[in-house]
C-alpha cells in the first residue's frame, strides 16, 4: 500500500468516527440547539471528506456537490438561528 492509500484510510476512519458521533448527538439531543449543531458538524465533516477524496484523487468532478452541500449547511443555520429567536421572542 502506498503512503497515500494510507491516510486516505486514516482519514476515512477518522470522518467515519466523527459521524456516528454527530449522528449519535442528533439522536440523543436533548434540545435543538444540540441537534442543529450536531447537523452543521455532520455537513462539516461530509464536505470535508469531499475535500479529501478530491485530493486525494486529483479531480474537482464533486466541486458542485460540495458548493451546495456548503449553500445548506448556511442556509439551514440561518433558517434554525431565527426559528429559536421567534421562539425566544413569545
Amino acid at each position: 500500500m502506498t503512503p497515500l492509500t494510507i491516510m486516505g484510510l486514516a482519514a476515512g476512519v477518522m470522518f467515519g468516527i466523527g459521524a456516528i458521533a454527530a449522528v449519535a448527538r442528533i439522536i440523543r439531543g436533548p434540545s435543538i440547539l444540540d441537534r442543529a449543531l450536531a447537523t452543521d458538524v455532520l455537513l462539516a465533516i461530509a464536505m470535508c471528506a469531499l475535500g479529501t477524496e478530491m485530493a486525494i484523487n486529483r479531480h474537482t468532478d464533486t466541486l458542485v456537490v460540495l458548493l451546495v452541500l456548503a449553500v445548506f449547511a448556511i442556509v439551514g443555520s440561518i433558517a434554525i438561528a431565527r426559528f429559536i429567536g421567534r421562539q425566544d421572542e413569545s
